[in-house]
C-alpha cells in the first residue's frame, strides 16, 4: 500500500486493532457493534485529543483536606464535535468522554447520491456566526467510515467556509483512495486519525473487505 499523507495517522494500538478485527465480523451483534465503535472511538480520541489540546494553569481550588492547589484546564477551549449523520452519532460519546470539559455538538447530515456517489448535504445545524469568542475553533468530525472520501472532503470544506481554523477527523476505517482525497482537501489545517485503512472499494462504493454499512449495523436498518 502506498504511503499515506503526513496528516493521516493510522493507529497501531494493539487493543484498537483487535477491536477493529472484531467489528469486521458479520457475526457481531448490534450491541457488540455499538460497543466496539464506541471503544475504538475512545482509543482514537485519546490519541487525537492529545495532539490538539494542551494543559494550562487554571484557578485555585482546595482538596478535601483543605490544601490549596492550582487546577489544570485545557487550551484551546473553543472545540466542537461534528458528527456526520447518522453513523457519526455512534462516536460522539467517546469524544465527549476524552475532552475535559463539555463542548458543543453540531450535526451535519450528508448522504451519497446512489448513481454518482457524490455527497449531498441535507442537514446543517452549525451556528451562523462562529466569530467572536468562538473564532479559531477546532472542529472534530466523527464519521466511522471514509469510503470514496467525498463526504469527508465536503464536510471539511463546509467547516472551513464556516470559520473553523483546524479540523480533526476521527474515523474507524477508510479506503486508501478515499482517505487520500479527504486528507488533500485542506491539508495544512486537517488531521485524520483512523483505526485502519483498506485498499479498495466495491463497484457500489463500499470498502473492501470493510465493515459493511456501519449506520445500518448501528441502527438495525439492514435490508431497509
Amino acid at each position: 500500500m502506498p504511503e499515506l499523507p503526513s496528516n493521516v495517522h493510522v493507529s497501531q494500538h494493539p487493543s484498537l486493532l483487535a477491536k477493529l478485527s472484531q467489528l469486521r465480523s458479520k457475526s457481531a451483534s448490534p450491541r457488540d457493534v455499538k460497543s466496539l465503535v464506541h471503544e475504538i472511538a475512545l482509543i482514537l480520541s485519546c490519541e487525537a485529543v492529545s495532539s490538539v489540546i494542551k494543559p494550562a494553569s487554571g484557578p485555585k481550588d482546595q482538596t478535601p483536606l483543605g490544601f490549596e492547589y492550582t487546577t489544570v484546564v485545557s487550551e484551546p477551549s473553543n472545540i466542537c464535535i461534528v458528527p456526520i449523520l447518522r453513523s457519526g452519532l455512534g462516536m460522539v460519546e467517546a469524544v465527549q468522554t476524552m475532552l475535559p470539559a463539555s463542548v458543543p455538538v453540531h450535526h451535519l447530515g450528508m448522504y451519497r447520491e446512489p448513481s454518482t456517489l457524490d455527497p449531498v448535504e441535507y442537514y446543517n445545524n452549525l451556528p451562523q456566526h462562529p466569530s467572536g469568542p468562538d473564532s479559531g475553533r477546532v472542529a472534530i468530525i466523527v464519521d466511522p467510515v471514509i469510503a470514496t472520501g467525498g463526504t469527508c472532503a465536503a464536510a471539511i470544506q463546509t467547516l472551513r467556509e464556516w470559520g473553523a481554523k483546524k479540523v480533526i477527523v476521527l474515523s474507524v476505517l477508510g479506503a486508501q483512495d478515499g482517505v487520500q482525497k479527504a486528507a488533500a482537501e485542506w491539508p495544512e489545517s486537517t488531521e485524520i486519525w483512523i483505526a485502519g485503512v483498506d485498499k479498495e472499494l466495491t463497484d457500489g462504493g463500499m470498502i473492501k473487505p470493510g465493515l459493511g454499512d456501519v449506520g445500518d449495523r448501528l441502527f438495525l436498518t439492514i435490508g431497509k
